[in-house]
């Protein structure tokens, strides 16, 4: 079933239940108004702004709510931040922002709550429309029935996942990208010995995001003995797109390393609803990871191979995403109902 995911910014809000929502990575946050429509979720109003542009996430939404006029009667606060939220409290991984749900209960006048990004793009699975996501690979349904794994490349890299099972369903998330790097071939044991003079203990993270990407491109010039400046991700996809070599084996090499690290991801959760790719930097790759090796890596575990071949892998290409995901659970619509939930809020 598909739900109402975005509507024009200029809409006005015609729910009465109307709730803020954020997601807050490494590089943007993205804030909103969300309402309750028709067994869905409505996003509107949706802004985006560079973190770096402000101090703290209260500059940020202040900034926004000014936009609006500050004349939204809000009945709830979501936010969905890069890094793991314990006891109402996050500072995100990749920046320096701290933010508390006691300091955003003023927003709304049912309280606040503070969860992960990938928790949000976990309750937003079931409200994404087939227009909201990118095929990789063969058109295999999955099983519905089944959890379902999303993870994505950004400024970090995220983890989580859907799980369904005789007890019902449940939203997780985990610090996943924190795990160690396997490489699979002498070229990836290679990028790994030049990481790992780096940094030490090299994570998955280290290559699957935006300074991973940096990362890769660097250590595959230093494995060819090439003299190479350290560029920025932007870069590295302007060059490859302008014929440069080292600029489109980084680009082909991260989308292998990512299919793999798909395949663990669907062994270690049983994912076999599918595994769906947040982060931004999954749609702007769209052609080289449907050219094939993502897919063939993802598939490559050896006995598990054809349980693997049956397990869907998608793009979320619907930037409001992990908005609907947070809107979703104020709004009510997540697994296990209101009640799970209610409990644990900061009260306004």
């Amino acid at each position: 079933m598909s739900h109402p995911t975005s509507t024009p910014e200029d809409d006005a809000p015609t729910a009465t239940q109307t709730y803020l929502v954020g997601d807050i990575g490494g590089t943007n946050c993205r804030l909103a108004l969300a309402t309750a429509e028709r067994g869905g979720v409505r996003i509107e109003f949706a802004r985006r702004y560079r973190c770096a542009d402000f101090s703290t996430a209260a500059e940020a939404i202040d900034n926004y709510l000014d936009a609006l006029g500050r004349k939204i009667s809000l009945s709830a606060t979501v936010i969905a931040v890069a890094g793991p939220v314990s006891g109402g409290l996050v500072q995100s991984t990749n920046m320096p922002w701290r933010l508390c749900e006691a300091d955003l209960r003023g927003y709304g006048a049912g309280g606040a709550k503070l969860i992960n990004d990938y928790t949000a793009l976990g309750l937003a699975l079931d409200h994404l429309s087939e227009q909201d996501t990118i095929r990789i690979g063969p058109d295999v349904p999955g099983d519905k029935a089944e959890t379902v794994a999303v993870i994505g490349a950004g400024t970090g890299f995220g983890v989580g996942a859907l799980t369904r099972g005789v007890g019902g369903q449940a939203v997780i998330a985990t610090e996943g990208g924190h795990v160690s790097f396997a490489p699979v071939d002498e070229v990836e044991l290679e990028i790994l010995r030049v990481l790992r003079s780096r940094f030490g203990r090299v994570s998955v993270e280290r290559l699957l995001s935006g300074p991973g990407l940096t990362n890769i491109h660097a250590a595959l010039a230093e494995i060819d003995g090439v003299a190479c400046i350290e560029i920025l991700p932007e870069e590295i996809f302007r060059q490859a797109e302008s014929g440069d070599a080292l600029s489109r084996r980084a680009l082909e090499r991260f989308c292998c390393i990512y299919g793999s690290v798909a395949g663990d991801m669907a062994l270690v959760y049983g994912a076999r609803g599918g595994v769906f790719l947040g982060g931004g930097i999954a749609p702007a790759l769209a052609t080289y990871l449907q050219a094939g090796e993502f897919r063939r890596r993802f598939e490559d575990k050896g006995r598990f191979r054809d349980y693997l071949a049956s397990v869907p892998t998608r793009i979320i290409s619907n930037t409001n995403a992990a908005l609907l995901g947070a809107g979703a659970l104020a709004a009510g619509f997540f697994p296990g109902g209101p009640r799970t939930i209610v409990n644990s809020w900061t009260k306004a």
